[in-house]
């Protein structure tokens, strides 16, 4: 009986396992194809820089930081 139920237990945290990992390898699969979610950020930060430069004045790249007001 006692073995019967270690070995239940076992197979239980290996399931588990299984689990977590087709969950993170879908994760990572999500972000790294262009037409998932990777390629929503990039457009979401494209928008939000955009927005940020015509509000400072720039006309595109980045803002000198190293420039005082």
């Amino acid at each position: 009986m006692k073995v019967m139920r270690y070995l239940e237990q076992k197979a239980q945290g290996m399931v588990e396992y299984a689990l977590i990992l087709a969950f993170v390898v879908g994760i990572a699969a999500a972000l790294t194809s262009s037409d998932g979610i990777k390629g929503a950020i990039e457009t979401t930060f494209e928008k939000v820089t955009t927005t940020l430069n015509t509000a400072n004045g720039t006309q595109g790249g980045t803002a000198d930081s190293s420039k005082t007001n």
